[in-house]
């Protein structure tokens, strides 16, 4: 069996899912996918804390599918601006648990890791799947996985 490791950028897998198709990615569909044959190493959901009582449910059954749910504070600024950004901690877990994986797997659409990836394909000859919303995912970030997986209709919620 093939070792998996997983890492989901909620927020940007949250509003590319929004605003291309107006509906909610399948998590669920999504692990029986990436996991199907394989050792799960690890799994984790990089998620902002709203504390609030939707989102606190949603992070309850992210786990309870499986994920390991990452949760830093939802920054808001004077301007209205907003921040909850995961792409160092995320970036940092991949770097430690791709020696110990066959396939890294990241669901974000974000350009920012595609030297990561292009990194642990040719340090730890991994295979790299990437999971994002076509026409909103880098090209770049396309480009540098081993494969890239359109999300679909397929992986949303009906």
């Amino acid at each position: 069996m093939q070792k998996v490791s997983i890492f989901v950028d909620v927020q940007n897998i949250y509003y590319t899912t929004k605003q291309a198709f107006n509906s909610n990615f399948d998590y669920n569909k999504f692990w029986k996918k990436i996991t199907y044959d394989r050792e799960v190493v690890v799994a984790f959901a990089y998620t902002t804390n709203k504390n609030d009582a939707k989102q606190i449910q949603f992070q309850n059954i992210l786990r309870g599918i499986g994920f390991n749910v990452k949760l830093k504070p939802y920054i808001s600024r004077s301007d209205g601006s907003s921040k909850g950004d995961w792409d160092v901690g995320i970036t940092i877990d991949i770097l430690d648990y791709a020696p110990k994986s066959d396939i890294v797997v990241l669901a974000s659409g974000d350009g920012d890791f595609d030297l990561l990836i292009q990194k642990i394909i040719n340090k730890n000859n991994v295979l790299t799947e990437v999971y994002g919303v076509g026409q909103l995912t880098a090209n770049s970030l396309k480009h540098s996985s081993t494969k890239f997986y359109e999300i679909n209709k397929d992986l949303l919620l009906k």
